[in-house]
């Protein structure tokens, strides 16, 4: 491990030396020789709304509760037990400031949970998981998967300034004429009535026409087929536009 001469066996003896003493000094050194490691896995969670140094300031504090917590007689290598407990408290970072819209707690971690998985599973499975998969993987309900992916759309949007992996920023994009900007109060008149949908009809309407997916690559993410997919946004439509009329 950088920062510590003698490489690991200086920082094992490092470690039982700050067990039995707690020498703040010798916690710095073993901190010092583990922020390589914090910053590794803060850019594992980068471009998702938080900033590095934010991740790393977590990150940082995670690694310095691991060391407290830390017995070096258990026998367990240091940088894989404080590895669990930096991404933890960079979740929690997540949990605590990241979202914009208050949603509950248990939703929160489900979400992170849900990203975790998805993650894993599509390389496991060489394509996106269904929500049948996702919520047997995570141990949830699929109407849960459903609640926790559509709050996920609360989550806190990165700034406009914030350079994308590209290094161009959303606000260089912005300034053409939107044409759709006439249609915008009738949109805001049917939010209403898009409460009113449950939930699994709320997403698959958002992922038609907000994110533009085809039917097809939506009943891959719900785990329906297309048949069902399209008979489930023909009748929401029909209810919106009844629902509507009714109002005009």
């Amino acid at each position: 491990m950088t920062g510590v001469a003698g490489g690991t066996r200086a920082l094992d003896e490092l470690l039982r030396e700050y067990a039995r003493s707690r020498d703040p000094e010798l916690r710095d050194k073993i901190v010092s020789a583990h922020l390589g490691l914090v910053s590794a896995l803060a850019r594992r969670f980068a471009h998702r709304g938080e900033p590095l140094d934010d991740l790393a300031q977590a990150g940082a504090i995670g690694l310095i509760n691991a060391l407290d917590r830390f017995d070096p007689d258990l026998g367990f290598e240091f940088s894989a037990y404080a590895t669990k407990t930096i991404i933890g408290e960079m979740k929690r970072h997540f949990r605590d400031k990241g979202w914009s819209v208050r949603a509950p707690r248990r939703v929160q971690e489900l979400y992170l949970r849900i990203g975790q998985s998805v993650d894993e599973m599509s390389q496991r499975l060489g394509r996106s998981p269904t929500v049948r998969e996702l919520a047997a993987e995570t141990g949830a309900s699929e109407q849960d998967v459903v609640e926790a992916l559509e709050a996920g759309h609360a989550y806190r949007a990165a700034s406009i300034d914030a350079p994308g992996p590209d290094d161009e920023t959303m606000a260089s994009r912005l300034g053409e004429v939107d044409h759709e900007l006439a249609h915008a109060e009738h949109r805001m008149a049917l939010l209403p009535h898009l409460e009113r949908l449950p939930a699994r009809e709320r997403l698959i309407l958002h992922l038609r026409f907000v994110e533009d997916l085809t039917q097809s690559e939506i009943a891959a993410r719900v785990g329906i087929s297309q048949m069902h997919v399209s008979r489930l946004i023909s009748r929401s439509l029909a209810m919106l536009r009844a629902q509507y009329a009714d109002e005009g």
